[in-house]
């Protein structure tokens, strides 16, 4: 092991969220290596100092009057004039005229990618709580895939690409558009990337996009009747490189 993976899993060590099998090998290192040694002991007192001290913050009463009364305030509203109904069915009709050219199904679509989006940024702010990263904690690909065998219709694929800079840690489930889907879980430096993957009906090849919501940078795609989603606070080019080694190791493996 690695002094890079022994500090990604030395959280996990901590918390008492290791199997047996890695907390051995993660023990074992830090038995051997001064550096990571330290780096235990230190984690170890901050949290003891959090566990002992009163961090907990409750808001004035103050306060939330004051938010209360800031909202705006619920408006009577009259009853619709003739002319404001007729209005609407006008509204009604050229919609329905929007629809017939296909504009309509375009917005739809475009509001529905920002929605998924926005959800796949609120699962991975889940994730970064404590205990939420992964539910199948492995640098080794071949524990981590196995791992999503009969939780969902379609696993998803699980690349190491460690020699390439990003260190597979691990995998969840999560939730991301009223459905189960899987998370594969890397790290670069002391960055997440939560590669989100869900199944699709679709089964042609999206090329790559790059969009920032909240902060956070999300590369799309799609490929195989799979769509992706990386989510991370890497910057556009880290994130755009990972994207591009994965999708080049994918491809590697289905030539092999």
């Amino acid at each position: 092991m690695t002094c890079e993976e022994a500090e990604v899993l030395v959280h996990a060590l901590i918390d008492g969220e290791l199997d047996a099998g890695h907390a051995r090998d993660v023990e074992a290192h830090i038995e051997g290596c001064a550096h990571c040694a330290v780096l235990m002991k230190e984690y170890q007192e901050i949290r003891q100092a959090i566990a002992e001290s009163d961090v907990r913050y409750k808001a004035p009463l103050e306060l939330r009057r004051k938010i209360e009364k800031a909202l705006p305030q619920p408006q009577v509203q009259a009853a619709p004039s003739r002319r404001s109904v007729l209005r609407g069915f006008a509204l009604g009709s050229a919609v329905s005229a929007m629809a017939a050219t296909g504009l309509v199904a375009v917005v739809l679509r475009n509001d529905d990618e920002q929605r998924i989006e926005s959800e796949v940024v609120s699962a991975h702010l889940r994730s970064l709580q404590a205990g939420h990263l992964t539910d199948v904690i492995s640098t080794d690909q071949h524990t981590v895939k196995p791992w999503f065998n009969g939780k969902l219709d379609v696993s998803p694929p699980v690349i190491d690409l460690t020699a390439q800079g990003f260190t597979l840690i691990g995998g969840r489930l999560d939730y991301v558009n009223t459905r189960e889907i899987g998370a594969v879980v890397y790290k670069r430096r002391q960055h997440v990337i939560n590669l989100f993957v869900a199944q699709t009906a679709n089964t042609e090849r999206h090329p790559a996009k790059i969009s920032t919501l909240q902060g956070f940078n999300i590369r799309r795609w799609s490929d195989r009747g799979l769509n992706y989603w990386a989510v991370s606070d890497l910057g556009a080019d880290e994130l755009t490189e990972f994207g591009d080694k994965f999708e080049s190791a994918m491809r590697a493996n289905k030539e092999g």
